[in-house]
């Protein structure tokens, strides 16, 4: 079951599996939105019945635009506050995984787990492994509007250089109003936020878990976002912590989710059920 909220306390969200059962959050990466994870989070429920899941639209993202700045990873943690909760578990992918570090470190009962997929606890103040990204947002920035249709946002960032398949999930953040198609993500406060996320060190957070809390990192084999040295630091954690586990899906990029859906299924759900 998927259940449609937008309380004015909250972000906007949905709700997957048992409402009545443990909470996890699943929080998705830069210019995602709460549908990105939807489907496999389906999947993971039907294997993980006695969890309920909940989805938000991170700040600027989705329908959770007009939110007031700083445009912090902190901040974005002390979103999902309103949300409700307790959660025993958070899950998030790539720029979600450090908002997930950055809440578990800060709100107030410690979660049981607390799962990254392809996400680097370190700052990168040379954005390396995400390259890609830089570039997607710069052209984002130089897109003109309104346009006809979702279609010819989507062409018209082709014709950019960029891939029909990234093109049609950039226009996820395409939006109709007074009958044309307008971009309605703030590429500005999503600048703000990519620049806090490649400054922050959560480290800590990965390597000395607090209280209970287990920490599963989940990392794209042939993804670039954490380089060799990140992925020798993180399978020392886990040698020093037996909270701490790594899983590299070898042949998965970036988008481990989308390249593997049923071994992330699986990874979770085995997760979820040892917490």
């Amino acid at each position: 079951r998927v259940h449609s909220a937008a309380l004015m306390s909250a972000l906007p969200h949905q709700r997957v599996g048992s409402p009545a059962g443990r909470q996890a959050l699943v929080l998705h990466g830069i210019l995602g939105t709460k549908t990105n994870w939807r489907t496999v989070i389906r999947k993971v429920a039907e294997r993980a019945p006695q969890w309920g899941f909940v989805l938000p639209d991170l700040r600027n993202h989705g329908d959770a635009q007009g939110i007031a700045g700083p445009h912090t990873l902190d901040a974005a943690a002390r979103d999902l506050d309103a949300l409700g909760g307790p959660f025993d578990a958070v899950i998030g992918h790539s720029y979600g995984g450090k908002v997930a570090l950055a809440w578990a470190a800060t709100t107030p009962v410690a979660p049981s787990l607390v799962v990254t997929v392809d996400s680097n606890p370190g700052p990168r103040p040379d954005r390396r492994g995400a390259e890609g990204t830089t570039l997607l947002v710069d052209a984002l920035a130089t897109m003109g509007g309104p346009f006809p249709t979702r279609e010819a946002f989507t062409a018209a960032l082709v014709a950019k250089g960029f891939a029909r398949d990234l093109a049609a999930w950039v226009a996820m953040n395409v939006a109709a109003r007074d009958g044309a198609w307008r971009l309605r993500t703030d590429v500005t406060a999503i600048r703000a936020m990519l620049d806090d996320y490649f400054a922050r060190d959560l480290w800590p957070v990965v390597e000395s878990p607090r209280d209970h809390t287990r920490v599963l990192a989940i990392v794209g084999g042939t993804s670039s976002s954490l380089d060799a040295g990140d992925r020798a630091r993180l399978t020392r954690a886990a040698a020093r912590c037996e909270r701490v586990r790594v899983a590299v899906v070898e042949g998965a990029g970036h988008w481990v989710h989308v390249d593997a859906p049923e071994e992330t299924v699986t990874l979770l759900a085995e997760a979820l059920a040892g917490v």
